[in-house]
């Protein structure tokens, strides 16, 4: 018997003495997939053929060498890391990822320029999420939705038109709903003296885009806030305030980003505030560092607490879990599988948590005995179980699929 198996079956009873099924609690992962985003592997960059400087609020700092330059190269990068990552997972695309022999508008992408995403998607069993990419772009640089221009704003409204049919294209090719995300970063360098007049113009491109009816079976609306970003620090016309208004008057989901709060506030806390209210949310997990800088997520209280508030409202079939980080600094599918493999440590904790038993402690206002099993749950041997829940996966146990991620650098990564 493997060390690992031992330290499982040891685990295992530990559990059960709290009343808890470590069987059960693995099968839960079942239901739980993580979307990875695509853009972690070449930097936001995309592979528009007339493709502009980041911009909007996007950077990516780094220069790590090796980073996808072509769609090939980044679905190869993409299986390498999923094939190190256990349980169900997804990819999210921005619509600048399309595939064409010569330049496209963004008003005029297609489903046909996604068709080698699809066909990768279905051979590696996966669904696919979808977001209009509102930056990067000459026609970004002052506004986009928002824009006292109409012809700006209406080619703006056709890009988010064409990429909600791209999004249907995924769901109904893929029998599994693509969950669109629009964000803008449309806003002001200084004070405005008009905040109203952006946001009116907001309301009504946003009406324009999502008016065409779509079965949510095949495709889910998804709109996201922003505190500030570059270029954009005194003023966003996509706020919280006003995308939660939105969510809940056009029975859209609500898009939580970690990174796009005041640094005092934490989406964690914000999740059972919105849930009453909209039908769905959309979480961009991420790890901002004093700002929305994107980072990669550690197993940190943050990510933790995320994954306990999925769990014990059991809001698995409302909530999307989706990653939004981009760290140019070091080897990029180490990135991916660092985050996506912490954002799934989170939720098999969460699952392995008492509890029920918190609950009615809780209930009984016996408010010391909570506080002590809350911090002794904490020491309990859950990684025992996440190594049984990996080698069950066939994926490697601890770090050892470091070992896979820098054979892959030395023989591919190193060769671009």
């Amino acid at each position: 018997m493997s060390s690992y198996k031992e330290s499982y079956l040891v685990a295992k009873q530990r559990f059960a003495d709290l009343g808890i099924d470590t069987e059960l609690a693995m099968q839960a992962m079942a239901d739980l997939p993580v979307s990875m985003h695509c853009w972690q592997g070449d930097d936001v960059a995309g592979f528009e053929k007339s493709a502009t400087a980041l911009s909007g609020g996007i950077q990516a700092t780094g220069n790590y060498p090796g980073k996808a330059t072509n769609a090939t190269e980044l679905r190869a990068d993409m299986d390498k890391a999923m094939s190190l990552i256990p349980g169900p997972k997804r990819v999210n695309l921005h619509a600048l990822y399309l595939e064409a022999d010569t330049a496209v508008e963004r008003n005029e992408i297609e489903p046909r320029h996604f068709a080698n995403w699809v066909d990768w998607a279905k051979k590696s069993q996966l669904a696919l999420d979808f977001n209009p990419s509102y930056f990067s772009h000459p026609l970004s640089n002052e506004a986009t939705l928002t824009h006292s221009n109409k012809e700006i704003r209406d080619y703006w409204i056709g890009h988010g038109q064409a990429c909600r049919r791209i999004s249907a294209y995924f769901g109904e090719s893929l029998n599994n709903a693509s969950v669109m995300n629009i964000w803008i970063p449309d806003g002001m360098k200084d004070i405005p003296v008009d905040r109203y007049a952006p946001r009116q113009r907001l309301v009504e491109s946003l009406d324009e885009i999502i008016s065409e009816k779509i079965d949510i079976k095949y495709h889910i609306d998804a709109v996201e806030s922003k505190l500030f970003g570059i270029g954009a620090e005194s003023y966003t016309a996509g706020s919280s305030e006003f995308y939660l208004g939105y969510a809940i008057t056009r029975k859209t989901a609500l898009c939580l980003d970690a990174g796009h709060f005041h640094p005092t506030e934490v989406i964690s806390d914000k999740i059972s505030a919105v849930i009453p209210y909209v039908e769905r949310l959309l979480l961009h997990v991420s790890r901002p560092v004093r700002w929305d800088s994107d980072h990669v997520i550690l197993l940190d209280d943050e990510t933790q607490a995320i994954a306990n508030e999925i769990i014990r409202h059991n809001l698995k079939n409302r909530v999307h879990i989706g990653l939004d980080f981009f760290d140019a600094s070091i080897n990029r599918i180490a990135a991916w599988v660092i985050g996506t493999r912490n954002m799934k440590k989170a939720l098999l904790r969460a699952l392995l948590e008492p509890t029920a038993r918190l609950r009615q402690l809780e209930i009984d206002r016996d408010f010391t005995a909570r506080l002590a099993l809350l911090e002794e749950q904490k020491c309990l041997p859950w990684q025992a179980v996440w190594d049984e829940y990996c080698e069950r996966n066939n994926v490697p146990v601890g770090e050892k699929w470091l070992t896979e991620v820098k054979q892959y650098e030395n023989s591919i990564l190193s060769k671009r």
